[in-house]
């Protein structure tokens, strides 16, 4: 009696025990899906983040912000021979 009631609970023990290597193993794999699914995330976020640098540049070179500033807001360039200097 004191025998089987002993594999009884072993074989409880070893039930639960192989249960929670399948969920352990499940969740192993979920976890790695998920990660490889960030990881795709990120590289395509740091493609994009390349494309707006470089984008970026592009709007901020010199001859484009002079073009800009002469069209839209009507400046040019000043001429030495106007310039007046105060002294206090």
């Amino acid at each position: 009696m004191k025998m089987q009631i002993i594999v009884s609970l072993l074989t409880v023990a070893v039930v639960f025990s192989a249960l929670g290597v399948v969920y352990s193993k499940h969740q192993s794999r979920r976890l790695f899906v998920e990660l490889n699914e960030l990881q795709q995330q990120r590289d395509a976020m740091n493609v994009e983040w390349g494309q707006l640098q470089l984008e970026q540049s592009t709007w901020a070179t010199h001859g484009r912000i002079e073009k800009t500033a002469r069209n839209k807001l009507g400046m040019k360039q000043f001429e030495y021979e106007k310039v007046v200097i105060v002294k206090p």
